[in-house]
C-alpha cells in the first residue's frame, strides 16, 4: 500500500461516521463502566444487552423503523429487566447473579424468538437485518446513529458530572451514603439506567455479545493507572474512545489490505484493541502494573551469615 493508497483510504465518510460513533460509544461505555466495575456488577452490562433485544424487536413489529425508536425499545426492555432483577433480589432469597443469570436467559430467548418471526413472517424484516444488533457492524453506522449516541451519551456523561458526588458514595459505601441522607436505591437505579443507555446505543455497532467488554475493559484499564475514580472515570472514558476509533481504523484498513480474505469485522477488532490496552495497563500501569509493583517491593533482607 502506498502512501496516496493510504491517505485515499483515511479521507472516506465510510471510515470516519463509523470511526466516530464507535469513538463516542467507547468514551460513554467506559466512563459508565467504571461505577459498574468499583460496584463489582461488571456482569450487568451483558445481562442488559442480552436483554434489550426483545426490546428491539417489539418496537420493530409496533412499526418502528428509526434507530432511535429501535434503541429505546431496548432500553425499555434491559431497564425492565434490571427491574426484575432487583425485584427477586428482593422478595426471596435467590442471590443477586443468580437472578441476573436467568433474566439474562428468559429475556434473550424471547429476543431470539422474535427476532425469527420477524425475518420469517413480517414484511419488510429482511430489508432491515435486525441480527446487527445481535453481532454488531459498525461499519453500517450512519449519521442518525451518530446523533443517537452522540446525545444519549451526552446526557449521560452530564448526569455523572451533575451527581457526582452521590456516585461516588454510593459507589464505595452505600451504608455510609445513606447515613448522610442519599437516596440510595434511587441513585443505585440510576446507574443502572446510564448502564442501560450505554449497552444500547451501542448494540449496533459492537452488538450483544461484544458489549460487555467495551464496558468493562476501559474501566479494567484505567484502574491499573490511578487509585483515583475520578482519574478512572476519565481514563476510562479516554481507553475507551481510543479502542473504539482504533479498531475502526484497523479493521477498516486491514480489511482494505486483505479484500481477497473478505471484511474484518469491526466490533471484534474494537475488543481486541481494549484488550491490547488492558494489557499494556497490566503490565506499565503507574497504579497497579506489574513493572511499577515490582520496583516499589521491598528488596528481600538478605540472609545472615
Amino acid at each position: 500500500m502506498t502512501f496516496d493508497d493510504l491517505l485515499s483510504q483515511l479521507n472516506t465518510s465510510a471510515l470516519w461516521v463509523p470511526a466516530a460513533g464507535t469513538a463516542g460509544l467507547g468514551l460513554v461505555a467506559g466512563a459508565v463502566g467504571a461505577f459498574a466495575v468499583q460496584r463489582r456488577e461488571s456482569l450487568q452490562g451483558d445481562a442488559v444487552a442480552h436483554a434489550a433485544l426483545p426490546g428491539v424487536a417489539a418496537a420493530f413489529l409496533l412499526g418502528a423503523r428509526a434507530p432511535l425508536a429501535l434503541v429505546l425499545g431496548g432500553a425499555a426492555a434491559g431497564w425492565l429487566a434490571m427491574l426484575v432483577v432487583g425485584l427477586v433480589t428482593r422478595r426471596s432469597r435467590v442471590p443477586f447473579d443468580s437472578a441476573l443469570a436467568g433474566v439474562l436467559a428468559v429475556f434473550f430467548g424471547l429476543g431470539l424468538v422474535l427476532f425469527t418471526y420477524i425475518q420469517r413472517n413480517v414484511s419488510g424484516g429482511a430489508l432491515t437485518p435486525l441480527e446487527r444488533y445481535l453481532f454488531g457492524q459498525a461499519s453500517f453506522v450512519r449519521a442518525p446513529d451518530l446523533w443517537v449516541i452522540g446525545g444519549f451519551g451526552a446526557l449521560a456523561l452530564v448526569t455523572i458530572a451533575l451527581l457526582w458526588k452521590q456516585f461516588k458514595l454510593v459507589s464505595f459505601d452505600p451504608g455510609f451514603a445513606a447515613s448522610l441522607g442519599v437516596r440510595v436505591r434511587a441513585v443505585e437505579l440510576l446507574l443502572t439506567t446510564l448502564v442501560v443507555v450505554a449497552v444500547v446505543i451501542g448494540l449496533k455497532a459492537v452488538g450483544v455479545v461484544l458489549m460487555t467488554a467495551l464496558l468493562i475493559a476501559p474501566a479494567v484499564a484505567a484502574r491499573q493507572w490511578t487509585d483515583r475514580l475520578g482519574r478512572v472515570v476519565v481514563l476510562a472514558g479516554v481507553f475507551g474512545a481510543l479502542a473504539g476509533a482504533g479498531g475502526t481504523l484497523a479493521s477498516h484498513l486491514l480489511s482494505y489490505q486483505f479484500p481477497k480474505r473478505g471484511s474484518i469485522p469491526t466490533g471484534p477488532t474494537i475488543v481486541l484493541c481494549a484488550t491490547a490496552l488492558v494489557l499494556v495497563s497490566l503490565v506499565l500501569g503507574t497504579a497497579r502494573g506489574w513493572v511499577w509493583t515490582l520496583r516499589r517491593a521491598p528488596l528481600a533482607p538478605a540472609d545472615a551469615v
